[in-house]
């Protein structure tokens, strides 16, 4: 255990601080596809009974039309974020007719590329620049890519913790903005070493061991044939998070430095504002139609799709770099992880419990800056584990040598061990963390007990990835549709998705301008103003 992590260990174990790990928060968004009773993706558009896609804070869309996503509040606890997201599943149930959401991040059987539609949000310049950006995003990663789902952990550190931490390393809390600066750097420490361990969270998580050939749309790949309708590797974790998922020859070179949060912001922003020559040949309008936002590297920041980002809340009008500029990092969002299809919601509790622990430690632990080249080495750990992760002689590059998977994993759940013991006694519940924890070390000593083992039996089984999902799918809507939410949450969220169709039709009614100006306007604020 290194110095830094024993201090702050001793400094949080303390009983006059112990209760500041519980005012952190959580919250989980999990996306899902709209199917129709034989698996097909649902050709329908948005409910309205599930309310406004631009304006429900709990219901909206992702890339697709049918790719549903659903947004917790944030919670002190990850089990109330849980139960929240199984209450929105149920209120969606009772709104889907004959549907069902699709139980896997891999999509099944797709239609033609024309016939998969792009997420709609109305008419105002707002939400045409949505709909705009998704267009872009069609042409530059095709539509398939639009259907892959994923789980994004929401995570994030009582600020007086920072405080304490901070007067605990005798920086004074009087230097202008000290506060703020070492709360940011702090995350981008944890962003760090998260790159340097994530590799940990696909081998425990990874669930996408095998896909339906439509997804390929007859691009080349190296992976091996299962059945007429279905690919895998033998030892993958998560094909979602390797070659084959959001990548493209234009983000390829785009690394955004995470030694410091100027340095990130600063590469998000070169890339937002750099031009790139395949995608300029294509224009920003086909026809006087709007195909793309711009012409760049990247049309706006979020299309970077990265394992992990710093985030902060954006005010109306803001883009996240600048929200992130003037304010500083307030939560992290990790977003490498798969739907889990044998829970319904999509996430167990364990999962959440054992990611707190993980986090924690990232947070707590040195955290060394990360020159060019180990930040190859941690990808390429990454990538890995991701296609063989479960290759029992497998090896991972740690400190210029190669070690076994198993033998680094085992030790990092033991360097993690004291972070779910802390949290335990904080959380006054009999051991739940390190409960967790050995659930984590039964499947690094036996790879048949992780999901992607367990995914790669059952799709053997029923020889195909789609007949999986659909079994998946077809049990989970039987789970929701049995027991419904009570009258007084049925009435709450059908409050809010009225109140947010009521919302967008002001926005539609009160817009002003033309959208070539408010496109315009939007993508020249993209440079950061002073810190305020």
């Amino acid at each position: 255990m290194s110095n830094q992590l024993t201090r702050r260990l001793a400094l949080l174990d303390d009983d006059a601080h112990r209760g500041l790990l519980g005012q952190g928060l959580r919250g989980i968004e999990r996306e899902t596809l709209r199917i129709d009773p034989q698996g097909q993706l649902a050709r329908t558009p948005h409910p309205v009974q599930l309310g406004s896609a631009l304006t429900n804070p709990q219901i909206t869309t992702d890339y697709a039309e049918a790719l549903l996503e659903f947004i917790t509040p944030a919670e002190h606890d990850i089990g109330l974020a849980l139960h929240r997201l199984d209450a929105i599943h149920r209120f969606a149930y009772s709104k889907l007719g004959d549907e069902m959401l699709w139980s896997s991040s891999m999509p099944g059987e797709l239609p033609a590329e024309e016939d998969i539609e792009i997420g709609w949000y109305g008419k105002s310049n707002i939400g045409m620049l949505k709909h705009v950006y998704r267009r872009g995003l069609a042409l530059r990663y095709g539509k398939a890519m639009q259907c892959i789902a994923g789980i994004h952990y929401n995570y994030s550190l009582p600020e007086q913790l920072w405080q304490l931490i901070l007067a605990s390393e005798g920086i004074p809390e009087e230097r202008r903005n000290a506060l703020r600066d070492f709360q940011s750097e702090s995350y981008i420490a944890t962003i760090r070493n998260f790159r340097r361990y994530s590799w940990l969270l696909m081998y425990l998580f990874g669930a996408s061991p095998a896909l339906t050939k439509s997804f390929l749309r007859g691009r080349q790949h190296s992976l091996e044939t299962l059945s007429d309708d279905t690919l895998y590797l033998p030892y993958a974790t998560s094909l979602r998070m390797s070659d084959l998922g959001y990548q493209n020859d234009a983000q390829s070179g785009l690394r955004p430095h995470e030694n410091s949060l100027e340095s990130y912001v600063t590469s998000l922003m070169d890339a937002v504002n750099r031009p790139y020559a395949p995608y300029a040949q294509l224009g920003t309008k086909k026809d006087g139609e709007w195909i793309q936002l711009s012409t760049n590297v990247l049309q706006i920041e979020n299309e970077y799709y990265s394992t992990i980002r710093p985030k902060r809340v954006i005010r109306t009008g803001e883009r996240p770099v600048q929200a992130l500029c003037n304010r500083g990092v307030q939560y992290i969002e990790v977003r490498c992880l798969d739907v889990d299809p044998f829970e319904p919601i999509g996430i167990a509790i364990e999962t959440g419990r054992f990611l707190d622990a993980f986090l924690l430690f990232c947070t707590l632990e040195e955290s060394p800056m990360i020159s060019a080249a180990e930040g190859q080495v941690h990808a390429r750990n990454f990538a890995r584990t991701v296609k063989e992760g479960r290759r029992p002689d497998l090896t991972l590059t740690r400190d210029g040598e190669e070690v076994l998977l198993s033998t680094w994993a085992d030790e990092l759940l033991e360097r993690i061990r004291p972070l779910a013991r802390l949290l335990d006694e904080e959380h006054n519940e009999s051991g739940v963390h390190e409960a967790s924890l050995a659930q984590q070390k039964a499947k690094v000593a036996d790879p048949e007990k992780t999901p992607s083992a367990r995914v790669l039996a059952e799709v053997r089984k029923l020889g195909s990835a789609s007949a999986f999902g659909l079994q998946q799918s077809r049990l989970h809507a039987a789970y929701f549709r049995e027991s419904p939410l009570m009258p007084a949450e049925e009435a709450e969220f059908s409050e809010m998705a009225a109140a947010s169709l009521a919302e967008q039709a002001i926005v539609e009614q009160t817009d002003t301008g033309s959208f070539d100006d408010f496109v315009a306007a939007y993508n020249t604020s993209t440079l950061c103003g002073n810190h305020s």
